[in-house]
């Protein structure tokens, strides 16, 4: 089958895009690319597909699990060890989810409330 179109960015609402950029950039090794606008701040991936955080000054962060403020998309970053991984996304500025549904994958939220995954890569 034809596309119709090719999946580019995946674009993050916050309050703070710099700040987001800077979190997705230590964990991604992407660096930031200069911001052609203040409100959007987009990462240089080495593949087709890469993370930008874009402004949302009445942003609400989600809640996570739950229905309140749900959290319509997350981001799932495939690691060899769950343990250096979090260590790692910690020293960052990650929160580590209350709420763990699994042993082969762990939840934390993102500077700006947004959940993502670091997933066991065997």
């Amino acid at each position: 089958m034809t596309p119709i179109a090719n999946l580019s960015v995946v674009a993050l609402d916050c309050a703070d895009p710099a700040e987001l950029a800077r979190f997705y950039s230590e964990i991604t090794g992407w660096p930031v690319a200069e911001s052609k606008y203040g409100d959007w701040f987009e990462l240089r991936s080495d593949g087709p597909v890469t993370i930008a955080c874009q402004l949302a000054p009445g942003h609400r962060p989600p809640i996570w699990p739950g229905d309140q403020h749900s959290q319509q998309v997350h981001l799932d970053f495939a690691v060899p060890d769950l343990d250096e991984g979090e260590r790692r996304v910690l020293a960052v500025g990650a929160r580590k989810a209350e709420t763990q549904p699994s042993e082969h994958f762990r939840v934390y939220l993102d500077p700006a409330g947004h959940p993502f995954c670091l997933v066991l890569d065997p």
